[in-house]
């Protein structure tokens, strides 16, 4: 039944991108920034444990409705539930609709919309030098690949509705977290939270993440992304999620600049051949997990 319902969820993810708003879920911003609050007030504690806390609270209703209904959610009311939770759980927006807005804002040469729909990837501000901005886009897309879609699937294959959900919201508080950060007035309470937040996102995070970069390898150039994966051995592990996709992903797409090749074609050929890659990725995780089904592992 899970299959089926995750089956439908990624059709509608395909083509119901005209709903996307609606995941983006801004009403929770204030339930953060009130969690966030809460965790400078309360120095006698680690951080991560309210921000633990926080991150309960949001999944609670999903967990109510899944394990508490019990067996009334049998069938086609739980398909139904799950399409929907797994709905609310992707994204927000869709990878490919994000790399197709950046590629136009290039080519049309926008400067703002181009500042607009890189940062949307990379939730950073970009480098002035074009090489550096566009390395950096096309490692954000890989990461945001497993943070939007990879690690929502292996999480909902895994637990189901349940396990998609608190992934989200782990991301939702991370992504909250970054925000805050970015506005931040030096304020120690609010780089507290924001390291908590990004601690328990790591830790969801960080077994997706390498079963997405060893889909990278398998869909791109394989020696080259493993050569990209031995160089973060090294790194700590927690932290390790995003660097890791980030470098195994551009290894794998193994681009180099072609003779008279200009910035806007190049930075337009990176982020389209990383949206092939992950659609690539995509139907080799949609075969793996319906060949599990085949031989007996129940989804």
């Amino acid at each position: 039944m899970k299959l089926i319902a995750l089956l439908i969820g990624l059709l509608i993810e395909r083509l119901a991108t005209q709903l996307f708003h609606l995941r983006e879920l801004r009403w929770l911003d204030r339930v953060i920034d009130t969690g966030f609050d809460r965790v400078g007030r309360l120095s006698g504690l680690p951080a991560l444990i309210p921000v633990l806390v926080l991150a309960f609270l949001l999944v609670l209703p999903v967990f109510l409705v899944v394990f508490l209904a019990g067996d009334r959610l049998s069938g086609y009311p739980y398909m139904v539930l799950a399409i929907l939770v797994l709905f609310f759980s992707l994204g927000p927006k869709d990878i490919g609709e994000d790399i197709d807005e950046y590629c136009k804002a290039l080519e049309s040469g926008d400067l703002d919309e181009i500042r607009k729909s890189a940062k949307a990837l990379t939730e950073k501000d970009l480098p002035e030098t074009s090489d550096e901005r566009i390395r950096l886009v096309e490692e954000a897309a890989c990461v945001q690949a497993n943070n939007r879609l990879f690690a929502v699937i292996f999480w909902f294959v895994l637990l189901g509705p349940f396990g998609a959900w608190s992934y989200r919201v782990t991301d939702l508080i991370r992504q909250r977290a970054v925000f805050s950060s970015s506005r931040d007035d030096g304020r120690h309470k609010l780089r507290k939270a924001a390291d908590a937040a990004r601690l328990l996102h790591g830790l969801l995070a960080w077994l997706p993440a390498r079963l997405t970069a060893l889909g990278f390898a398998l869909a791109g150039s394989f020696d080259s992304a493993l050569t990209a994966w031995r160089s973060t051995k090294d790194q700590e592990p927690l932290k390790q999620s995003e660097l890791l996709l980030a470098r195994v992903g551009a290894g794998a797409l193994s681009l180099e600049r072609t003779p008279g090749e200009s910035d806007v074609e190049r930075a337009v050929r990176g982020a389209t051949a990383v949206k092939g890659m992950v659609f690539r990725l995509l139907i080799i995780w949609a075969a793996v997990i319906a060949a599990m089904t085949l031989y007996g592992w129940s989804l």
